[in-house]
């Protein structure tokens, strides 16, 4: 079966509360079977400490190939790790592309931008994050895991600062998944803060997301 064409990514969007020209953009990428929708609302928080930041949160590019509705950024009919990399590699070009594109379109350079992900997008997130040639301000990664952690040694181009959130009760992505990723990032040279989120499932709650905007208040300070 041919694999489907990719729909060019877009979704909700949230101008700068400061109303003036952006200075930083924020990028939410969400998980399996949901779609922009599910973290714009991240947005107006996060929004406190960057007054000129947009926030975009596009659409993955493919639909849900197991329920009639949402979107994913690759399949996971078939999660075993060389599937799981596949599907990253087969979907950064097309999230790339749409960084690239969003850059030029703000006048914006690498440095101005933050990748927000939650699970499959925090996978996409840092896949994407830690290959651009131009590093970003900092990638963000919340219940997610390190996708082909065996190849980044090879393959990293920037090594921007992570944040990496886990639940720790969730029953998706072990909890392990947090300090394997922790552990091969800081080996590669990359500054890591990570954080468990105690009782937490799969999700995102009040504690992550102070965690995160404090973060992103400290890579985008001075800017």
């Amino acid at each position: 079966m041919a694999k489907p064409t990719p729909d060019a990514l877009d979704g909700p969007k949230l101008a700068p509360r400061s109303g003036r020209t952006p200075k930083q953009l924020v990028v939410l990428l969400h998980g399996l079977g949901a779609d922009g929708n599910d973290l714009i609302g991240l947005a107006p928080a996060f929004a406190e400490v960057l007054a000129d930041a947009a926030f975009l949160s596009p659409h993955a590019p493919f639909p849900y190939d197991m329920a009639p509705f949402g979107r994913q950024w690759f399949s996971v009919s078939d999660f075993q790790p060389d599937a799981r990399l596949a599907g990253v590699r087969d979907a950064a070009p097309i999230l790339d592309s749409f960084l690239d594109a969003i850059l030029a379109e703000y006048r914006l350079e690498a440095g101005a931008l933050a990748l927000f992900g939650f699970s499959q997008g925090a996978m996409m997130a840092l896949h994407a994050g830690l290959r651009r040639a131009e590093p970003i301000a900092g990638i963000l990664s919340h219940s997610g895991l390190l996708v082909g952690e065996d190849r980044l040694a090879q393959e990293i181009r920037s090594r921007p600062p992570v944040l990496l959130v886990h639940g720790e009760d969730d029953p998706l992505i072990p909890l392990a998944a947090l300090p394997a990723a922790t552990a091969a990032l800081e080996a590669n040279g990359v500054d890591v803060v990570s954080h468990v989120c105690p009782r937490l499932g799969h999700g995102i709650d009040e504690n992550g997301i102070a965690v995160a905007r404090a973060f992103l208040a400290r890579i985008f300070a001075g800017t």
